[in-house]
């Protein structure tokens, strides 16, 4: 395990399937996370499939069987207790955002380079919320996709000023934009009024 920059106390190791027990206890038995086991972005509207053992077990094989150009999970540590999970990967990798016109349209648009890297989810466990588990995780994917050669990495978080409403845990699953501003990143466009699309060069 290496500690975060921020030494938070937070551990961040690569998940794989020996780890899969903590990814396990990581996604939980409710709420979002339970059921869709971080599939969102590793599929299509009409290749999601809404069932918890397809996605459990899809990822699973994700994560035992890693090779170039998979996703790759991070999960984070407290006190040795699994307490937050990051999925990133090439942005080829994820037909959910390739897909996708607004994100096809703005990536054109500002140029954005074909091989980038992208953060897609985050998850971290009630009762370890607001401490400092999102930002080490996006830190540690910051490192991971760096030693992994990649030249930039993006997210398409959430501007949770910009929303009318109270943010919930569940929809903030792409992260908070103020994390990643934190971190380094800058705002090149926006696919919605409160989703903009960041970019760290590496």
């Amino acid at each position: 395990m290496a500690p975060d920059a921020q030494g938070s106390g937070v551990e961040i190791v690569r998940a794989t399937g020996e780890r899969w027990d903590d990814v396990a206890t990581v996604f939980g038995t409710r709420g979002d996370p339970s059921w869709c086991w971080c599939q969102f972005p590793l599929t299509t509207g009409s290749t999601y499939e809404d069932s918890v053992e397809h996605n459990r077990a899809a990822l699973r094989e994700e994560l035992s069987a890693p090779a170039p150009g998979r996703a790759v999970g991070l999960l984070a540590y407290v006190g040795g207790e699994p307490v937050g999970w990051a999925q990133l990967g090439p942005r080829a990798r994820f037909p959910r955002v390739t897909a996708s016109a607004a994100q096809s349209a703005l990536l054109r648009r500002v140029g954005a380079a074909d091989d980038a890297w992208r953060v897609t989810c985050f998850v971290v466990r009630v009762g370890h919320r607001r401490a400092g588990v999102a930002t080490a995780l996006l830190d540690g994917a910051i490192a991971h996709a760096r030693e992994a050669g990649a030249r930039s990495l993006e997210g398409n978080p959430v501007d949770v000023a910009a929303r009318s409403a109270r943010s919930s845990g569940a929809s903030l699953f792409p992260g908070a934009l103020s994390t990643f501003l934190a971190a380094g990143f800058r705002e090149v466009g926006r696919t919605g009024p409160t989703r903009p699309l960041v970019v760290l060069d590496l």
